[in-house]
């Protein structure tokens, strides 16, 4: 059947009895004052509804094949071919599971009567993220375009702009973080502060240094707030109470061009703290520098290159539960994961070719609080240990959306990967 005709058929039909009720106001009172016209009237009212139920139940068979289609092209996950890293024959460690980009990825679906009535739906969706947290349930992205934010609501499958006025205004947000409270965080290098929002996104404060600080990151631990200052080539420890106070800043040792000093920080652009250690993405140096809560240096791990374990652009850290480290590098379009001792494991992601690919990603974030969101689409054959958030500043996929796996006693050890 012809969709376009279907669909005039169903709107005379349906405007049917709209019509008899409004157009003749007089007819139509002096006909309710007679018993036997006002049955006449009902009737012709209600005989367009049934044909238009008729017509409903018609069209549905005549479009059996595009609900087919859309099941054959992955609403139903068990169609959708499963992507794993590394490749067969070596175990699968990684699974892709899928992204967000707008809302119609997380299944938001307009019912008939609003789209009819209001018209089609525009999907909500995320343009150039690069930061992202995630508290129950909700996903913080930071947009470096337009000056705000999006939260991603998983509950409600809906997508919301976060542009806070007057004292909160953003401008440049570029990583945040949301601590056990529900409070948010926010590093804006525009505004040069740390801007801070309570559960209902209310401004409480901002805080920072007058001079020569840019804040990258933000990570809260504890009773301490750490700040990647790119400006200074340091991280910034605060107090988390209502002074926010400057404890300590390190590395202490200063920038010298005639000599290097292992312990520096050429550009912080990310951190992330775990298993009792600081880690930094050092972007100007390209390691990955790790120091104790106090600051004291302890190591580094990579160096400037082209090969497995060594990074071009070093963007996003995330650190697991087994101080595995996550390190995405922008030039490279992947995630390098090492070990605690600095042992590269495995990559994951890679020049985009369709799913699981990335395009200049920028954060990686661990979480293991919010798994039921997405065990739909884990394969049968795995349990899934934690999800790995990857936002890519381009393409079609830009909150890319993996699980940490393993295989379930007496599933098969290799999984095809397409």
């Amino acid at each position: 059947m012809n969709n376009n005709l279907l669909s005039k058929i169903i709107k005379s039909f349906f405007l049917i009895p709209f019509k008899i009720v409004f157009e003749k106001q007089n007819d139509v009172q002096n006909l309710l004052k007679k018993k036997s016209n006002s049955k006449k009237l009902l009737v012709s009212s209600l005989t367009p509804l049934l044909l238009l139920s008729v017509i409903v139940i018609v069209a549905g068979s005549c479009n059996k094949n595009i609900a087919k289609k859309e099941t054959a092209t992955g609403t139903d996950n068990k169609n959708k071919a499963v992507i794993v890293y590394p490749a067969p024959p070596d175990q699968a460690r990684i699974q892709y599971l899928t992204k967000i980009t707008s809302t119609v990825d997380l299944g938001r679906k307009q019912s008939f009567f609003s789209k009819y009535i209001l018209g089609a739906e525009r999907p909500k969706g995320i343009v150039k993220p690069y930061g992202i947290a995630i508290h129950k349930g909700k996903i913080f992205v930071c947009d470096n375009y337009g000056g705000g934010m999006e939260v991603v609501d998983l509950d409600k499958k809906a997508i919301t702009f976060f542009q806070p006025r007057g004292k909160g205004q953003l401008r440049v947000p570029i990583n945040c973080f949301v601590d056990e409270k529900g409070y948010l965080y926010v590093a804006d290098a525009g505004r040069l502060e740390i801007v801070v929002f309570d559960e209902r996104g209310n401004y409480v404060k901002s805080f920072g240094e007058k001079e020569n600080f840019k804040p990258t990151d933000v990570f809260v631990r504890d009773n301490k707030i750490f700040v990647a200052n790119a400006a200074k080539g340091k991280i910034n420890v605060y107090s988390k109470d209502s002074v926010n106070k400057l404890l300590y800043v390190f590395p202490k040792a200063e920038y010298n061009a005639d000599s290097y000093n292992s312990t520096l920080l050429g550009l912080p652009a990310n951190i992330t703290v775990g298993k009792g250690k600081v880690y930094a993405a050092d972007f100007g140096f390209a390691m990955i520098k790790r120091y104790t809560l106090d600051g004291e240096y302890i190591d580094s791990i990579g160096s400037r290159g082209d090969r497995l374990g060594q990074f071009s652009k070093l963007k996003g850290i995330a650190v697991d539960s087994e101080a595995n480290i996550y390190a995405v590098d922008a030039s490279f379009a992947n995630v390098q994961m090492f070990n605690d001792q600095g042992k590269i494991l495995m990559t994951f992601g890679g020049h985009y070719e369709g799913p699981g690919g990335l395009i200049i990603p920028a954060k990686v974030m661990i979480d293991y609080d919010n798994l039921q969101y997405f065990q739909k689409y884990v394969d049968p054959a795995f349990d899934l240990k934690y999800l790995i958030f990857v936002t890519s500043q381009y393409g079609p996929d830009l909150i890319n959306v993996y699980g940490r796996v393993e295989p379930k006693s007496g599933s098969p050890s290799i999984i095809i990967r397409e």
